[in-house]
């Protein structure tokens, strides 16, 4: 899926923002800093505008719903944001009504939830500044949040400058959040980041500003990982801050995941394979297709070239063939006269078939006859009368119309 993801700065705006920028949400195909104003637009149309809230800027609180409590559809109720003040007061260093509340996924009444707080002056600046810009965001991610870590196990996260590192620490169990702590021997080992040789130790990634020191307190290796790696990372979580009075509406969001899951049907590599099946049977059906139309032309051309051979076997004289059916028809015409035969399109044929077909006591005045064709004037039909008068002519192998007073009547042609 097409997203510009964005680093959102500590400070308020204006501040340079960190981006990556990437076609399918696994890959970066760019990765820089720039201004609200200077930022590039995603990949391709139809992409998303993704922030992601530091590890700094948020703390973690686990609350207990009250039961009953209504959730809202598709975001939280503003009911809910009073329950939330009113349980979260007593923790909160800072006034609750300044102060942006988002629960996690899938949260529901009656059961312990997960709750992120971060400053709502702050983040919404950010937000305003950058949909002024031209890069409305639709999704507000945390760069960490708390739940089982990829591994399954405790992990931890170097990352900032060698002088100010800090030491990110998630996976630590259900009740226990994201902490953010200094880079040192003494936060390693209260994260139980400082396992024995003999066990399995607790995987620790950093940035390759702070690899050397982290490398150095922990007295092991660590894997290298980029912040446009964890940006990456972060992007594709299920979180989604931007709720409450900072919510989209329910027709956006739907809109938005509709794109979203399109978006990630077409280029996200999960679903490479998908797409080469979807190719493959295409593929398949359009070969077979042409191979169908191929044979179905082959035939209609060896019954066209049979048509052919029979009117030139049987005359001869036709040395060009034009229209087969009507040059074997008018070759037929002078043998049929010949012989004293007559046609369909003789004038017995048609005034034969003009008998059979109306209606008893009805005459016409008048007769026009030209080959194939026989109109009948002075007669008028009931509707009923009319209808019958045609579908007895059908039967009989004629086309018949009515014009005005007459009945028209020819010789139906066969298709071709």
């Amino acid at each position: 899926m097409s997203t510009l993801i964005l680093s959102l700065p500590r400070t308020g705006p204006p501040a340079d923002y960190s981006y990556t920028l990437t076609a399918d949400g696994h890959t970066a195909l760019r990765q820089a800093s720039a201004s609200a104003a200077l930022l590039p637009e995603p990949a391709r149309p139809g992409g998303e505008v993704v922030a992601v809230v530091p590890a700094q800027a948020l703390s973690w609180q686990r609350v207990a719903l009250p039961p009953g409590l209504a959730m809202g559809v598709g975001q939280p109720s503003p009911r809910l944001r009073s329950v939330l003040e009113g349980l979260l007061e007593d923790r909160l260093l800072d006034d609750p009504a300044q102060l942006h509340f988002a629960l996690q996924p899938g949260a529901r009444a009656g059961e312990p939830v997960w709750v992120a707080v971060c400053d709502r002056a702050w983040l919404r600046a950010h937000l305003q500044a950058l949909e002024a810009a031209g890069r409305r965001v639709a999704r507000v991610v945390p760069e960490f949040a708390p739940g089982p870590t990829d591994s399954g196990a405790p992990e931890g996260w170097a990352l900032g400058t060698p002088e100010d590192a800090l030491l990110v620490l998630c996976g630590q169990g259900t009740e226990q959040g994201v902490a953010v702590l200094p880079l040192s021997a003494a936060a390693l080992a209260l994260g139980g980041m400082n396992a024995p040789s003999t066990d399995r130790p607790a995987p620790i990634q950093a940035e390759p500003a702070v690899a050397a020191l982290a490398e150095r307190t922990l007295g092991r290796p660590v894997v290298l990982c980029t912040a446009s790696q964890r940006a990456l990372k972060a992007a594709r979580g299920p979180w989604d801050l931007a709720q409450f009075d900072l919510a989209s509406t329910g027709r956006t969001r739907a809109m938005r995941q509709a794109t979203q899951a399109l978006n990630a049907g077409l280029h996200a590599p999960q679903w490479r394979a998908a797409r080469w099946g979807a190719g493959v049977l295409v593929a398949a059906h359009l070969v077979g297709l042409n191979l169908w139309a191929w044979q179905e032309n082959r035939i209609l051309a060896a019954k066209q070239a049979g048509v052919r051979a029979a009117l030139t076997q049987t005359f001869p004289q036709v040395q060009v063939v034009v229209d087969a059916p009507v040059q074997m028809e008018r070759e037929l015409a002078p043998l049929r006269q010949a012989a004293g035969s007559s046609s369909p399109r003789d004038l017995e044929a048609l005034l034969a078939a003009a008998g059979a077909a109306l209606p008893e006591g009805h005459l016409p005045s008048a007769l026009e006859f030209t080959p194939g064709e026989l109109r009948l004037r002075g007669l008028a039909l009931a509707p009923d009368e009319q209808t019958a008068f045609l579908a007895r002519t059908q039967a009989a192998g004629y086309q018949a119309r009515s014009e005005d007073d007459s009945l028209l009547l020819r010789v139906e042609e066969s298709p071709r």
